[in-house]
């Protein structure tokens, strides 16, 4: 992750090689289009996205991957699906040289739109 204090997403996300700016991009759209109530901001110096008070996802650019945290539960929901990548406790790593998996972004973030909107 580029080190760096931003002020909003657009300011992020304008940092990184076109390509993966276009990646960030789609991510960012599709945690929009599946919790469109969702509050955009930064937190932990990335983007984060909060929903009825609670976090819902966050995302980062590394110079290898792009890091997606959905908390301990988006992942534990998802474990066979995100098997094949690296993960943390809450944290999958997208690599940039493989395809990205919209389709599953959508929907952990949608998961964890549900999780959010039932607490």
């Amino acid at each position: 992750m580029i080190k760096h204090s931003f002020s909003s997403v657009d300011e992020y996300i304008s940092v990184f090689p076109e390509d993966v700016q276009v990646i960030m991009q789609q991510i960012r759209g599709i945690i929009l289009k599946t919790a469109p109530d969702a509050l955009e901001g930064i937190s932990y110096g990335m983007p984060s996205y909060k929903l009825y008070g609670k976090v819902l996802v966050y995302f980062a650019g590394y110079k290898k991957h792009i890091g997606f945290y959905a908390t301990p539960s988006g992942h534990e929901n998802f474990a066979k699906e995100l098997s094949q990548y690296k993960q943390g406790r809450g944290s999958v790593q997208f690599p940039l040289d493989k395809p990205i998996p919209y389709d599953l972004i959508a929907e952990i973030t949608a998961f964890r739109a549900a999780e959010n909107r039932e607490e």
